[in-house]
């Protein structure tokens, strides 16, 4: 059931007839059907809610049960549940989680983690707060559906994620919902809308999925009840207990030092995909490029030799060769003075009191939550997640940071590395108080590394979503993907592999 995400349900509404409206703008059938459901006033009150109903399976006949709970600012649980065991997913507001009907319990990652953050996201702003969430709407024009016309609007997450809204013109109700997803469409229908606390909502569902259809009939709604955090959140049962995470991460601290070394004997191909939208969700701008890099110092040193999947010409080559070239230098140069620095220190007694945070720092900025163990990638891994620890008070710029973040990380205790993370940002953040940049809400990013040639991590894939508005005029959202690979083992001496492209690289010297 691990696509199994209607998170309109509570958009499901009615109350009452409205003139037919002819508007062939999003915002304005987004409006009109906020005010049938009950209107912004009722709906802006909805903290909590709980939906129950029953279920039947068409090509059997099977019944079981359906529930779904919402809290804000971003809890989301589904259950569906046909024979002994239930099948769930959930998302807390740093992690998503699912439950199979064999009773595996795992994390969710890649499409199915965005998937559930933009359910829990869009299911508690009851379509009221789009523009804030900066989830753009884009009206896609007339469409038929059960035989009657439809307003069809697309929204378009932060994350590129992707909803088709049909509503119907004369009541401004939804009528049906689409989800795309790589393993298919899943197609809800909805229908006899009923009010429940002064708003309306469909009481019942037709899902279509994976060939198969499910009669949903609702049974019961309350609207702010009591609902807990451990609903949410990864069963205890499944959970186990933190080691001494003071330890587990200066650990991990210890060993990137001798990382950074080794890194410097590998050379690889970055791919990057970087994709802005307009304020519909529209594609403004899709370009590629492919970089050659290899490591100096700890920093990644890379040249341009593709764009859009064309070599540069040879002019443009020797231009980013020679910007390579200097950013080497420039490198050298800081790390010198760095070094001069610190020895100076050193012989003061000094400590460095620089923007980086410690480990003392970066537990005290963070709580972690939900500790799971699971499997990643074949490997053994520790699973918990974060978020900002409301007692701590940032002293600089990565602890202030630090307490912007909410997410989930995997770490390889053995390893003493961190294979995978993902995280957030729960608020607006403000460089210069905003004057220089104002980086959004829901900005995120994905990072993960591999065990390379049984010697060292080193990464292999970056995501991120960002959001951001410069010097208080110009706003844009981009998402960009980069893909690491062909890591090879390299001199870093020999710098014979700059500036060209896969494929036409002499072979790196070797290293015993």
């Amino acid at each position: 059931m691990r696509r199994f995400l209607p998170f309109s349900i509570l958009t499901l509404c009615l109350a009452w007839l409205c003139p037919i409206s002819r508007a062939q703008d999003a915002d304005k059938i987004i409006n009109e059907s906020v005010k049938a459901i009950g209107g912004s006033r009722a709906l802006f009150k909805v903290q909590t809610l709980e939906i129950e109903g029953t279920l039947t399976r068409a090509s059997d006949g099977k019944t079981g049960t359906f529930t779904l709970e919402t809290k804000l600012p971003n809890r989301f649980y589904l259950e569906l549940t046909i024979g002994e065991r239930p099948e769930i997913l959930a998302y807390n507001g740093k992690s998503a989680w699912e439950e199979s009907a064999k009773g595996e319990i795992a994390t969710l990652l890649g499409e199915g983690a965005v998937e559930m953050e933009a359910a829990a996201e869009i299911a508690n702003g009851h379509l009221l707060k789009l523009k804030k969430s900066r989830i753009a709407a884009g009206f896609e024009g007339h469409v038929e559906v059960r035989g009657k016309d439809a307003l069809r609007v697309e929204l378009t997450t932060p994350s590129g994620v992707k909803r088709e809204l049909y509503f119907d013109p004369g009541t401004h109700l939804l009528v049906r919902e689409i989800v795309s997803m790589p393993a298919g469409d899943e197609q809800y229908d909805y229908d006899d809308y009923q009010r429940e606390s002064g708003i309306g909502f469909a009481h019942k569902i037709e899902l279509q999925r994976g060939g198969e259809s499910f009669q949903i009939s609702i049974t019961r709604v309350t609207v702010n009840g009591v609902i807990g955090e451990r609903v949410f959140d990864f069963p205890r049962k499944d959970q186990v207990q933190l080691p001494d995470l003071k330890a587990l991460f200066k650990e991990i601290d210890a060993n990137q030092e001798a990382i950074n070394k080794i890194k410097e004997n590998y050379a690889g191909t970055r791919d990057e995909e970087e994709t802005e939208y307009d304020k519909t969700g529209k594609v403004t701008k899709d370009e590629k490029t492919e970089y050659t890099f290899f490591y100096l110092n700890g920093d990644e040193i890379s040249t341009l030799v593709k764009k859009d999947g064309k070599p540069l010409s040879e002019e443009e080559q020797k231009k980013e060769n020679e910007k390579t070239r200097k950013h080497i230098e420039d490198i050298q140069k800081e790390q010198a003075k760095k070094a001069a620095k610190e020895e100076k220190e050193k012989q003061e007694g000094k400590k460095d009191s620089g923007d980086d945070p410690g480990i003392e720092d970066f537990l005290r900025a963070c709580e972690f939550v939900n500790p799971r163990r699971e499997r990643f990638r074949g490997r053994d891994v520790l699973v918990f997640d974060f978020e900002p620890n409301p007692e701590f008070k940032a002293h600089n710029l990565a602890e202030k940071v630090a307490q912007k973040l909410a997410g989930v990380v995997w770490v390889d205790e053995q390893a003493h590395q961190v294979v995978r993370l993902e995280a957030y940002f729960l608020n607006d953040f403000r460089f210069a108080g905003g004057l220089l940049a104002n980086l959004q809400k829901g900005t995120s990013f994905v990072f993960e590394q591999e065990y390379v040639n049984n010697e060292v991590w080193l990464p292999t894939y970056l995501e991120a979503h960002v959001g951001v508005r410069v010097l208080l005029v110009k706003g844009f959202k981009v998402n960009a993907v980069t893909r690491y690979s062909d890591y090879q083992r390299f001199n870093v001496k020999m710098l014979n592999t700059v500036g060209k492209p896969k494929g036409e690289t002499e072979t790196p010297e070797k290293q015993p």
